[in-house]
């Protein structure tokens, strides 16, 4: 930026859906402070508003424009203030954001997130609206520089787009066909963030598991989950979110031979009637489906397994719904992200006869979802009384303050809010390790309430001192995808699977 009044201008970025677009908004705050802004506090004014959005969930658009209408008067009053839109709408809407929001500034799509900051100036200068969507992506979003949300943990896109069909899902006319990247790359992305502090990865993909298709290694995932138990330092790995039809027996025993793969595994269900599986073009079937299940509990019988449900999908009978109720019972999902059909212009679904009425999917999911949070509470209340190793996090339990709580993951990636010691050199930093033992269950989380043992102060509790740098008069800081969510329900993880 060509100035010391532009080099101090911040930035806001509003991150709405998927993880993969959570991932891609870090490298948007990289990409900006890069060229010289700083982020906004939190609560603050920005000079510059990017919108990093999703196409895949209801009212997308009504939330999407109702917020740019907030920021058209707030421009009125600030004309320096710029906006820019980004993400899986910006990509299917194009020119239609400008002119439905002639006040934005800037237009981007998923291919090509790295032009941001010279889009922003050429709005500058130009005084006119730049839209500016590709075809194909320009560079991987990894190569991109990034500022992550969390010192001791962080995503890792090993590959992106999707090369699968299913009829609801627009994710791949917006993301485009998968492209991996080389294992190389992606080991040497882990090893530098082990380096700066991280001790939890999570890999992403579109469908992950399908990763090395584009290079011809059907077992390239598998491999992948063994060469990251190789990287010192690395405490835990995580993935998603995988296909069932892709998920091979190779990567359940990468998974249960690799001590820092995690037990926990969220597997995408949909439906559990077939023949709506056939019809949401999912290449597998409800036994198939269980069959992972079994043998993944089999190699691993404490692994928590989580799904996502559509609910009221085109030509679904109350035969059919009640074959997913059938399910979810032998399934014993440790939690299940529960969705509403709704139609999604573009997408095959959209236009398939036989759309269900508001009413009765309403109905259905109000059947679904106790039926999910009964199961779950009854797979949590099996750790009371046990004890669990408890990696603390920042800002996850929402009533830590007033609690005097602290919160994190148990390795199944179970949410879990731990009373900790006052005494700062007793308490653990975001990113520490202790052993909680579990006093209480309920359907969305643990809670302890009996002290913490074993404390370990760790590289990504130091990376977090570092960053914030608000030493206690010991020397001491106070203080991701998972287990432990309400069932009504955020989007899906990737967007689709």
């Amino acid at each position: 930026m060509s100035s010391t009044a532009e080099a101090t201008r911040t930035y806001q970025v509003r991150t709405y859906g998927c993880q993969m677009n959570v991932h891609d908004s870090e490298r948007i705050s990289g990409l900006l402070e890069q060229a010289g802004y700083a982020r906004a506090a939190d609560g603050g004014d920005a000079d510059v508003v990017v919108f990093n959005t999703c196409a895949v969930r209801e009212n997308a658009d009504n939330r999407l424009y109702g917020n740019l209408g907030h920021l058209a008067e707030v421009k009125r009053h600030k004309p320096d203030l710029q906006i820019a839109v980004g993400g899986c709408m910006a990509q299917k809407d194009r020119d239609t954001v400008v002119e439905r929001a002639p006040w934005v500034d800037v237009v981007f799509g998923t291919h090509n997130v790295g032009a941001l900051p010279v889009l922003l100036e050429r709005a500058r200068i130009e005084q006119a609206a730049q839209v500016e969507i590709k075809e194909s992506l320009e560079t991987f979003p990894s190569n991109l520089p990034t500022r992550r949300d969390q010192a001791y943990a962080a995503w890792v896109s090993i590959s992106v787009g999707c090369n699968n069909t299913c009829t609801f899902c627009i994710v791949p006319s917006l993301r485009g066909k998968e492209t991996d990247r080389r294992p190389g790359d992606i080991l040497r992305e882990i090893e530098t963030l082990v380096a700066d502090g991280v001790q939890e990865i999570t890999l992403l993909g579109q469908n992950v598991n399908s990763y090395g298709v584009e290079f011809g290694d059907r077992q390239a995932f598998g491999k992948l989950l063994r060469a990251c138990g190789e990287i010192d330092g690395l405490e835990r790995v995580r993935f998603t979110s995988p296909h069932p039809a892709a998920f091979t027996d190779d990567v359940i025993a990468a998974m249960a031979e690799t001590p820092n793969v995690m037990p926990q595994l969220h597997m995408p269900l949909q439906s559990g009637s077939d023949r709506v599986l056939r019809a949401m073009r999912r290449s597998y079937r409800s036994e198939r489906f269980l069959g992972i299940l079994d043998r993944v509990r089999e190699a691993m019988p404490e692994a928590a397994i989580t799904t996502d449900i559509i609910v009221g999908f085109p030509g679904e009978t109350e035969e059919d719904f009640e074959q997913t109720l059938e399910v979810v019972r032998r399934a014993r999902f440790s939690a299940a992200f529960t969705f509403q059909y709704s139609i999604r212009p573009g997408t095959p679904a959209a236009t398939m006869p036989d759309q269900i009425d508001k009413a009765v999917v309403t109905e259905r999911y109000q059947r679904l979802v106790p039926l999910v949070d009964e199961i779950a509470w009854a797979e949590n209340k099996k750790l009371v009384g046990q004890p669990v190793e408890v990696m603390f996090a920042d800002h996850e339990g929402r009533k830590d303050d007033r609690t005097r709580r602290m919160s994190g993951r148990a390795r199944d990636n179970r949410l879990v809010h731990v009373a900790v010691p006052e005494d700062p050199a007793l308490r653990p930093r975001p990113g520490d390790v202790a052993t909680a033992v579990i006093d209480h269950a309920a359907p969305h989380h643990l809670t302890s309430d009996s002290g913490i043992t074993g404390l370990r102060r760790t590289r990504g509790g130091d990376a977090w001192q570092a960053r914030t740098a608000q030493p206690t008069a010991a020397g001491v800081s106070l203080g991701m995808p998972g287990i432990g969510v309400p069932t009504v329900r955020p989007a899906p993880q990737t967007g689709c699977r």
